[in-house]
């Protein structure tokens, strides 16, 4: 008489250790997002990545740490490709181009991580220190260095300083992001790339 075999159900492959840090820090994108930082809880985090919710506190500290972790991942991202976009490209305008795209299309990709990057992380003087003095300000420099040597080349105004022209330009970049978040129209947010650059580089004044 046949023997019946036994059929256990395939187990779904473990993730690593970075895998699984990567997604808690989805997770808390998504719940930060859907219910406010202040709000949300870690046991909120740990349901939205279906595991324990002292699984969350192998890998962080606290919400503060997962918060400031998407910060940080975010602009090691923005930083990385930023780098690598300049690199590939010789005129600074067509860089400032690709730097608006890259910023736009990353934050319009992902509305939770719009929110949370525009609005949650704004929420607290103490985490807006905090980035204003690491990653923040190299990203910045990058644009900088864009702005420098358009004006080296003479394709930009000398006598403006190219830091505070920096802030400006990343400034427009974050305030067209914030404002597709809060606009009830639906539109493209890296679309406006081009138009911000073009309006940047030519200023308002009337075309000779």
């Amino acid at each position: 008489m046949p023997t019946a075999v036994s059929r256990r159900a395939p187990t779904a492959p473990k993730l690593d250790r970075a895998d699984k840090r990567d997604a808690l820090i989805r997770a808390a994108i998504d719940t930060f997002a859907a219910r406010g930082f202040f709000n949300a809880q870690v046991a909120d985090v740990a349901r939205a990545a279906g595991v324990a919710a002292g699984t969350v506190y192998l890998y962080f500290r606290g919400k503060d740490d997962l918060l400031i972790s998407i910060f940080e991942r975010t602009m090691q991202e923005a930083i990385a490709d930023g780098r690598r976009s300049v690199g590939a490209l010789t005129d600074p305008e067509e860089r400032l181009r690709e730097i608006a795209r890259l910023h736009l299309g990353r934050l319009g990709r992902d509305r939770a991580l719009a929110v949370v990057f525009q609005v949650e992380l704004r929420q607290s003087t103490k985490f807006m220190e905090r980035f204003s003095s690491t990653q923040l300000r190299e990203y910045l420099g990058i644009i900088r260095s864009v702005i420098a040597d358009g004006q080296t080349r003479r394709v930009f105004r000398a006598g403006v300083s190219p830091t505070l022209a920096a802030k400006l330009f990343f400034g427009a970049l974050d305030e067209m992001a914030t404002n597709w978040i809060l606009s009830r129209r639906k539109y493209s947010l890296v679309a406006e790339a081009d138009a911000i650059v073009d309006l940047f580089v030519g200023g308002l004044g009337k075309q000779r």
